[in-house]
C-alpha cells in the first residue's frame, strides 16, 4: 500500500524534477513572508541608497552579503578587491549585525541594513539594487576566489555572441583545509531540475531585470538554495555557459548553508 502511495510522488519527481516540485512547495508555502520581505528589500535600498549618495558604478561589481563573521568577511573582502579586473567594484551588505572594520579602498563600499532578515536573497538583491554594473558576481563571506575569477568570466560574457552569465567550477574544501572535490558540470536546465549544482559564488551574470534573488525565508531545511533557482531562473530567457576552471575556493561549512549536492531529500 506504501509502494502505490509513493508512486504519483515518484512520477512527479521524474517528470518535473524534486528540485522544482520542491521549490513550489515553497513559494506556496513560504509566499506570505516573501511579500513582506520584498517592502522590506525596496525601503532599504531607499534608504541605504541616499547614505552612499551615488550608487557604486563598474564594468562588474561584486555583492558579497555578511552576517557575523568578521574574520571570514575580511578575507572574501580581501580576495575580491585582488582581482585582476580594475573596472570593479564591491559592496558588502551586512544583515543588521553590524560592520567590523574593512579595509580602506574607494573600489569598495560596505552597508548595514537596518534589521537582521535571516534571508540571503534579501541581503544580496540589496546589494545589487544598490549599484549600476553591467555585470554582477556574488561571493559569501566564507568564501574566497583566485584572483582571475573575474577575468576568466569576463573573457566568455564580453566577445560578441557570448552568453549572458557564466559560472566556473568550484574547489570545495573542508574546514581543516583538506579539498573536498572539485565541483564541474556543464549548464543543462533540465539536469538542474534534479540536481543541485548550481551555486552563485561562482556565478557572473549581465544585469537584466531577471537578475534578483527569491525572497523566500529558507531555513537549513528548506531546500532547493537561493541560488539553485535564480540561476535556472535566469536561465530561462538567458544563455547560461560553464566555464570548467576551478576560480573559487568553496567552504563546505556545517555550519552555514551550504549546498546539498548529494542526492534529494526524502519525500515528506
Amino acid at each position: 500500500m506504501r509502494r502505490i502511495a509513493r508512486a504519483p510522488w515518484e512520477v512527479l519527481k521524474r517528470t518535473f524534477g524534486w528540485l522544482v516540485l520542491f521549490e513550489a512547495r515553497n513559494k506556496l508555502l513560504l509566499a506570505p513572508s516573501a511579500v513582506r520581505l520584498r517592502r522590506f528589500e525596496a525601503a532599504e535600498t531607499a534608504r541605504l541608497a541616499a547614505v552612499l549618495g551615488r550608487p557604486p558604478a563598474a564594468l562588474v561589481a561584486t555583492v558579497i552579503a555578511t552576517h557575523r563573521r568578521p574574520d571570514a568577511l575580511r578575507e572574501a573582502v580581501r580576495s575580491a578587491l585582488a582581482q585582476t579586473v580594475a573596472d570593479h567594484v564591491v559592496i558588502v551588505v551586512d544583515d543588521g549585525a553590524g560592520l567590523p572594520e574593512l579595509a580602506a579602498d574607494p573600489r569598495l563600499f560596505a552597508v548595514s541594513l537596518a534589521r537582521n532578515t535571516a534571508t540571503a536573497g534579501v541581503v544580496r538583491n540589496v546589494g545589487i539594487r544598490l549599484t549600476r554594473s553591467r555585470y554582477v558576481a556574488f561571493l559569501d563571506d566564507d568564501n574566497l576566489w583566485e584572483p582571475d575569477h573575474l577575468a576568466q568570466a569576463l573573457a566568455v560574457l564580453e566577445p560578441a555572441g557570448g552568453p549572458d552569465a557564466v559560472y566556473t567550477a568550484l574547489r570545495r574544501v573542508l574546514p581543516d583545509g583538506r579539498e573536498h572535490d572539485v565541483l564541474s558540470v556543464p549548464f543543462d536546465r533540465r539536469r538542474a531540475a534534479h540536481e543541485a549544482f548550481l551555486d552563485t559564488n561562482a556565478f557572473v551574470a549581465r544585469r537584466t531585470p531577471a537578475l534578483h534573488f527569491s525572497r523566500l525565508r529558507r531555513t537549513p531545511e528548506v531546500l532547493p538554495r537561493e541560488d539553485w533557482e535564480l540561476v535556472r531562473r535566469y536561465a530561462r530567457r538567458h544563455a547560461v555557459r560553464h566555464l570548467p576552471r576551478p576560480t573559487v575556493r568553496y567552504l563546505v561549512n556545517p555550519e552555514s548553508f551550504y549546498t546539498a549536492w548529494d542526492g534529494p531529500p526524502p519525500p515528506g
